[in-house]
């Protein structure tokens, strides 16, 4: 089994290097083009990864699916086992998308420009690959220990799932993140950008590729009580903690969603993976068309909702619809996901024509 961590961990990497070493190496703004491209490819490996669990689990490769699902304490069979995948994924993908909000006002708030986003995203990305591998190591050890713990977060996402209809991301504002506070304490803060960079040292040219014009000394920036040589933060820095701060936030709400589906480590984690390494390109995507999809947070809700009452009577649900269970499961998500867009673009029509 270790082999098939290590191997799944470095197939990441390897894409990961591969997205910011040879494809966007250069700083450059993303076109709606490029974004939706990209997003249909980092999909398209997550549905095609489905395949890779439908034959390992079958097959017991590595030792897959020889042991009980802490959620329903059955053995995943390779159709059970991509179901619960691909259900994972899409809600995962989902919530994500209210992230996309929150990191859209972000953006706006510290005056990132586009040119620099795709930077600040990707390690943000990277950052969030790391805390929900922890966050879902110790939620897998607390169901696979403590089932009563299920209810505990059946309970967490119907409320969250009611109070997302009433957060307003606008509400949200940078400069409260302890995080962010934190970090201006401990490091003195340049007030512009210097190209790519979110360390500069005080006193010294900090040149870069891609840099706008004025962004490029930092010897003609007068930082309050910084001597020359000391390590300053830029405004990039204070963007990227508050996005990966703000991921806290949300992975607290999307690692119960998961939990509600399997158990099993290998599933949660794949899943959380490849919906996340989609979320840089579907953030362009999504970023310029957030008021076209007013009802996608209700939509969103709604499956956190749902998702919850199911882990709180998941047992009567299984025995009432049988062995497709599962696959009834995915197809109300996306039935509500699919909703929530077409009301959107129904209602962006009227407004439009009104």
């Amino acid at each position: 089994m270790i082999f098939l961590w290590v191997g799944f961990i470095g197939l990441i990497l390897a894409l990961l290097a591969l997205d910011l070493g040879v494809f966007h190496r250069r700083a450059h703004a993303v076109s709606l083009r490029e974004a939706f491209f990209w997003s249909v490819i980092w999909i398209t490996c997550g549905l095609l990864f489905s395949k890779f669990v439908y034959f390992g689990y079958q097959n017991h490769w590595f030792g897959l699916g020889t042991t009980p699902d802490p959620v329903d304490r059955a053995m995943n069979t390779g159709t059970t086992a991509a179901l619960k995948y691909l259900t994972g994924f899409v809600v995962e993908k989902s919530l994500s998308a209210d992230n996309i909000f929150v990191i859209a006002m972000i953006f706006n708030f510290f005056g990132v420009p586009p040119i620099y986003r795709h930077r600040v995203l990707f390690w943000g990305i990277v950052g969030a690959l790391v805390l929900r591998g922890v966050m879902i190591a110790i939620g897998a050890t607390l169901v696979a220990r403590f089932t009563w713990i299920l209810l505990i977060f059946g309970v967490f996402l119907i409320v969250t799932g009611i109070k997302m209809l009433f957060l307003n991301a606008e509400d949200v504002d940078p400069n409260k993140n302890a995080a962010v506070r934190l970090a201006r304490r401990l490091f003195p803060v340049t007030s512009r950008f210097h190209g790519q960079h979110f360390l500069v040292r005080a006193g010294t040219k900090a040149s870069h590729e891609g840099a706008l014009p004025g962004e490029e000394d930092v010897r003609d920036e007068a930082v309050e009580g910084a001597k020359p040589g000391t390590l300053l933060l830029t405004p990039l820095a204070i963007a990227l903690v508050t996005v990966e701060t703000s991921d806290v936030i949300f992975a607290v709400d999307s690692i119960p969603a998961i939990f509600a589906i399997t158990g099993d480590p290998f599933l949660v984690f794949t899943s959380n993976v490849f919906a996340i390494l989609g979320l840089r390109a579907l953030f362009f995507v999504l970023s310029g068309m957030i008021e076209k999809f007013r009802y996608l947070k209700a939509s969103l809700s709604l499956v956190l909702v749902l998702i919850g009452v199911k882990m709180l009577v998941a047992k009567k649900l299984h025995h009432l619809l049988g062995e497709h269970f599962h696959v009834i499961v995915l197809a109300v998500v996306l039935s509500i996901l699919a909703a929530g867009v077409l009301f959107s673009m129904v209602h962006g029509k009227k407004r439009t024509r009104a």
